[in-house]
């Protein structure tokens, strides 16, 4: 400062106070009502948007994932843990008429752009559904049933393509190389070259072996999603083969079945 300059000192300013009040307010507002939009579409699902969505069960125990998908009524049928027994690992209520057509898997397949409902289930303890890919994750809670929708947008193989995932994965395969190196140095085998997959992951330290809860989820064509579906078999058809008396080849029932081929040849040769 100059000597004998004196401080210019004022208790309040109005227009400043309304600039830093204003702005502020305008662009948390647009914040949050964008946030309202975005968490609307996630979270509620119409009924008439139901009809035209993929409805997927997924279900979290330690330490792994299983899905069911819902067949054309687009309901799950209900389930409860108390029937768990056997091959019937989510406890499905088989006498359930909207379970007749559930499929359970363990690979997910979701068409690209189309609107997917998840609905999640725990058998066990907290555990949450990540899809970093995708921006969304949602806990699963024993006892009660959490939801979330989204639409993916690009495919697996689209994904694959992109700029920044193939910097990425040169990335990481560059890094595997060099360890590759040192492993076969000392007699093991080398490591495999990383691909790209989109992944449900548990992002909730369930247990020891909470690094183990992933899930492979492929995206793809509406053709191509529709092909592999159809090929899955119901849940209820996959108990059912597996409950059915299997015949033991040297039994007398076996036996009725086989043909003689030789007495039928020479019955049609003497009927000549």
């Amino acid at each position: 400062g100059k000597e004998g300059q004196k401080a210019l000192y004022f208790a309040d300013n109005n227009k400043l106070e309304a600039i830093w009040t204003i702005i502020p307010v305008i662009v948390l507002a647009g914040l949050i009502m964008y946030g309202l939009y975005t968490w609307n579409n996630i979270m509620f699902v119409d009924k008439e948007d139901e009809q035209d969505a993929i409805v997927i069960e997924l279900y979290a125990k330690q330490f792994g994932w299983e899905a069911r998908y819902a067949g054309d009524d687009k309901t799950l049928g209900k389930a409860n843990v108390r029937l768990i027994e056997g091959i019937n690992t989510l406890g499905v209520d088989l006498a359930d008429p909207a379970a007749q057509d559930d499929k359970v898997v363990t690979e997910l397949h979701l068409p690209v752009g189309k609107k997917v409902i998840f609905k999640m289930r725990s058998q066990d303890v907290l555990h949450s559904a990540y899809m970093p890919h995708f921006r969304a994750q949602m806990n699963c809670v024993p006892g009660m049933v959490t939801e979330f929708a989204f639409v993916p947008t690009l495919t697996t193989a689209e994904m694959r393509g992109t700029a920044m995932m193939m910097k990425k994965v040169d990335g990481i395969n560059k890094i595997r190389a060099k360890k590759s190196e040192a492993l076969v140095a000392e007699g093991k085998p080398a490591l495999e070259p990383y691909t790209f997959d989109y992944l449900l992951l548990c992002n909730k330290i369930c247990g020891a072996s909470h690094y183990n809860m992933q899930l492979k989820i492929i995206v793809e064509s509406e053709a191509d999603y529709k092909k592999w579906l159809a090929s899955q078999k119901t849940l209820v058809a996959t108990i059912k083969e597996a409950n059915a008396p299997k015949v033991d080849p040297a039994s007398p029932e076996a036996a009725k079945v086989v043909v003689d081929s030789t007495k039928t040849v020479a019955e049609v040769v003497a009927k000549k």
